[in-house]
């Protein structure tokens, strides 16, 4: 009877342990994640709210004026425009042309295989690479406007990059031709989790096939259409190499976003305390995108279940 016990026991004991081992495991990772992720977002927070300058001084308790001083700033509001820009244009570009690609790659096109390949290759470069590639291709001395010219097309002008105006739209080019291949594979993958019975069905009824995509396909790939803005909108705040690679932040500051903006302030000027400011600015936009999905998600379980 003894050792029935000593052995439930022990059975009892090694099961414990099975369990407690993946925690223990997993528990410096998440304690270190916690604390670099979370914690570095308090200490930034806390910067903000000092004068620091070259170095962190948490001596000079500034209160809420860095960021009285941010939005006193011309350079701050241009970098918020071009961000309302670029992502209202790189969001709804992308999704535009990677629907389009998804719905052709749809119809079981010859190659697929290979034409998923070529359109999803830009999203496996970084951002760096990609800005750089685009600065040498829209350069009027180097790239797109000098070939048109070597071929006998004398009048074609190009000149975007070096236009204070318009550089901020060589960025847009740029981020779309990245993304669209990304938002092609999240889109095609929801194309293809659709019964082909309800695209015959309304055929049969009549419906052409854009009023059949338009009217049904998009309300079912709903779900896609959320997450896929919700990954492009984060990218887009955080377009930082992509701007540095492309533009770096000119001519002068005209296509500033507020990424290059904090890193500027931070880094070239020797003004922690306004960076970490407007980095907070930037972690609240992002804030601003992300909780109401989750909240949305959370509260649709029970529903779910």
């Amino acid at each position: 009877m003894d050792s029935h016990l000593r052995g439930s026991h022990y059975i009892s004991s090694m099961k414990s342990i099975e369990n407690l081992l993946p925690k223990l495991v997993l528990a410096p990772g998440f304690v270190l994640g916690f604390a670099f992720i979370y914690g570095f977002m308090i200490w930034n927070g806390v910067l903000s709210m000092t004068g620091s300058r070259m170095l962190p001084n948490y001596d000079e308790f500034v209160g809420l004026e860095q960021y009285v001083s941010l939005w006193d700033m011309d350079r701050w509001y241009v970098a918020l425009k071009n961000l309302g820009i670029f992502s209202v244009l790189y969001v709804g570009g992308s999704m535009l042309l990677g629907m389009f690609l998804a719905i052709f790659l749809d119809q079981k096109v010859r190659a697929e295989g290979v034409l998923r390949t070529i359109y999803l290759y830009p999203m496996a470069l970084s951002f760096i690479v990609t800005g750089t590639a685009w600065k040498w291709i829209l350069n009027p001395s180097l790239g797109l406007e000098k070939l048109m010219h070597d071929l006998g097309w004398e009048s074609f002008q190009f000149d975007w990059l070096v236009q204070s105006d318009t550089a901020i739209y060589c960025v847009v080019i740029a981020g779309i031709w990245q993304s669209a291949g990304f938002a092609m594979a999240l889109f095609l993958a929801g194309l293809r989790g659709i019964d082909d019975s309800i695209i015959k069905a309304a055929q049969i009824d009549g419906a052409s096939l854009p009023r059949i995509y338009w009217r049904i396909i998009l309300p079912i790939l709903r779900p896609v259409v959320f997450s896929t803005v919700l990954v492009l909108s984060h990218l887009s705040i955080k377009s930082f190499d992509l701007v540095m690679a492309l533009t770096a932040g000119g001519p002068g500051y005209a296509t500033d976003v507020p990424a290059t903006f904090m890193f500027v302030m931070s880094f070239n000027r020797g003004q922690i305390g306004l960076g970490a400011a407007s980095a907070t600015m930037m972690l609240a936009t992002v804030a601003a995108i992300v909780v109401p999905y989750l909240y949305s998600e959370l509260r649709s379980k029970p529903h779910d279940r």
